[in-house]
This record gives C-alpha cells, sequence and structure tokens, in this order.
C-alpha cells in the first residue's frame, strides 16, 4: 500500500465519482480506476460498490476511510516536520565540549545560535578532550569543541582560535618574584597541580615539556584535578604551581590572589570535531558554519 493509493482513495471516497476525484488530483480516470482496483486486488475486499455512474463506499470502506484520513495525515505531518527540520525551524543538536572552551568561548557562540534559530534545542555536555572525541566517534554527539591535540583518524578537526596556556602560583611562590630560568627548573623547583591526563591542558603542557627537551613524567605533581577551577583554588593556596587557559586565570590574575609566571608555554588551539563519516543534521551543519563565523570575530578572539 502506497501513500498515493491511500491519497486517491480518500479522494474518490470524499466525491463518490472517479472522474472527478481524478480531475482533483490530476490523474486520468485510467490510473484512478487502477489504483483502486489494485489496492481492493491485494487486500481481497471490496471497497466500493458502483451504482450507475458513481461509487458507494461499502462497510469495509467506511471502516478504512477513517484510519486511510489518519494515516495520510500522520504523513503529511511527517513531510511537515523534515521541511522544518531542513529550514532549520526546529531541531536537536547534541553538544560536546571540553572544560576551558565550554566555559569561556563557547557560551556566547550558542547564546547567538539559539538567538537566530531559537526552535533548536541545544543540549551541551561537558567532558575532556578525549571524552568529547570518544562521544563523536561512538555517535552520542554530533558537534564537538575540544582543546589541545588529538590523533583520531575517524574525526575531522577544524581551527577555530588559538588560545594561551599560562602558568600559575600563588603570590608567595617563588616563581611569583623569580621566573624560572628554563624548563628543568619547571622539573626541580616546583610541585604541582595540573589537570586530568586526557584534558588538552594537561596534553598541551606535557607536548610542551617534551618540546623543550624534558620528560613530563618527571615532574612532581602533587594532585590531578579534573577542573579548572579546582586547579586555581588549589594554586591559590599551596606552595604548587598549575597551569591553565589565560582566560580562565584571567579573572583570579586581576584579583591578585594568583600570580602569572613569567615563562612562554606555546598556545595551543580550540578545534571544532566532527565524524568524518557520519552525516550532520542540517541543524549541526549550521552550528559548525556558525562556529567557524564567530571564530572569525575580533572580538572572540583570547
Amino acid at each position: 500500500m502506497t501513500l498515493e493509493q491511500l491519497a486517491i482513495f480518500i479522494a474518490v471516497a470524499e466525491r463518490e465519482h472517479l472522474t472527478r476525484a481524478a480531475d482533483h488530483l490530476h490523474l486520468t480516470p485510467s490510473a484512478v480506476s487502477s489504483a483502486l482496483k489494485k489496492l481492493e486486488a491485494t487486500y481481497g475486499v471490496a471497497l466500493f460498490d458502483r451504482v450507475g455512474r458513481g461509487l458507494c463506499l461499502t462497510n469495509t470502506g467506511k471502516t478504512f476511510l477513517e484510519e486511510a484520513r489518519a494515516t495520510l495525515a500522520r504523513a503529511q505531518t511527517a513531510e511537515r516536520v523534515l521541511a522544518d527540520l531542513g529550514n532549520l525551524q526546529r531541531g536537536a543538536i547534541s553538544i560536546y565540549a571540553s572544560q576551558t572552551i565550554a566555559s569561556y568561548w563557547l557560551p556566547p557562540v550558542l547564546m547567538r545560535f539559539h538567538a537566530a534559530y531559537p526552535g533548536i534545542d541545544l543540549s551541551l555536555t561537558i567532558s575532556n578532550t578525549a571524552g568529547v572525541a570518544a562521544a563523536i566517534t561512538q555517535g552520542i554527539a554530533d558537534v564537538g569543541y575540544i582543546e589541545g591535540a588529538l590523533d583520531n583518524p575517524l574525526l575531522r578537526r577544524q581551527h577555530l582560535i588559538e588560545d594561551a596556556l599560562t602558568i600559575v602560583t600563588s603570590p608567595d611562590h617563588p616563581f611569583a618574584s623569580r621566573a624560572p630560568a628554563n624548563a628543568k627548573a619547571l622539573i626541580t623547583e616546583t610541585t604541582w597541580v595540573l589537570r586530568e591526563k586526557g584534558s588538552g591542558t594537561r596534553s598541551e603542557f606535557e607536548s610542551a615539556l617534551i618540546h623543550f627537551g624534558e620528560t613530563p613524567s618527571d615532574l612532581k605533581i602533587i594532585l590531578e584535578f579534573p577542573s579548572n577551577e579546582a586547579i586555581l583554588s588549589a594554586v591559590r593556596f599551596s606552595q604548587s604551581a598549575g597551569v591553565i587557559s589565560k582566560a580562565a586565570a584571567a579573572a583570579s590574575i586581576a584579583e591578585g590572589v594568583l600570580t602569572c609566571v613569567d615563562f612562554a608555554l606555546p598556545s595551543r588551539t580550540f578545534s571544532l570535531l566532527g565524524h568524518k563519516e557520519r552525516h550532520l543534521s542540517a541543524a549541526a551543519a549550521k552550528l559548525v558554519s556558525h562556529s567557524l563565523e564567530e571564530a572569525s570575530r575580533p572580538s572572540m578572539q583570547p
């Protein structure tokens, strides 16, 4: 049974005349007659009594008419839903983002997207870079935002902005008044509180140490924390150093409760993440293009 057969049946039932139904549907009378006969033959039922030149519904036809109308109405509703989705009138996007980009860069981007497309539901989950990559790989997330390095051949990365990492300490830490002379001093002259393994901040700091010729495993790590806020608090009330995005540390530095150590670390990249082989919905594709446009705005640079 096809939707066209249902539409033909309903048109004939409502007009009780084959030719008038054919005119309404812009079909030939023979095509309408053939469709009805095929429908009746397929299911072994009589839907119409042929009375003179007219057609009257049988009891079976009357019962089927109600179901046919409901089914066609549902199909038309489904068509409107697809049209709305394609026109971005409605939809849903599952977003995963690593912590720094989710806390500092992404919120205004999503708020402007929502203002432009209020019918699209946005769901944001905060994870670390490894967690975001896993969500995209498994199809749990439509769009991902990460900071730092990632090596996964299934995933596509698109550059957004550059983010500066900084070493922070309490104001009475030795590094606050005397910058470390070299990368070796980072290993030998302080203890550390760092983000967890799998975070972009941690992986970028370790990559920087390797670039400087040092071994990350030689760091004296006191504690690992799963959030930027915990790093800031732990560093503030200790003699350990930490590494964090300048954007995350800016308020604490401005208040004078933390100091930005005069030691340059390489910048890292905020990236948009997607699966190379999964199809993006119209809504998710629009969010991707919106994010890239936002990244090009001077005001969105760190």
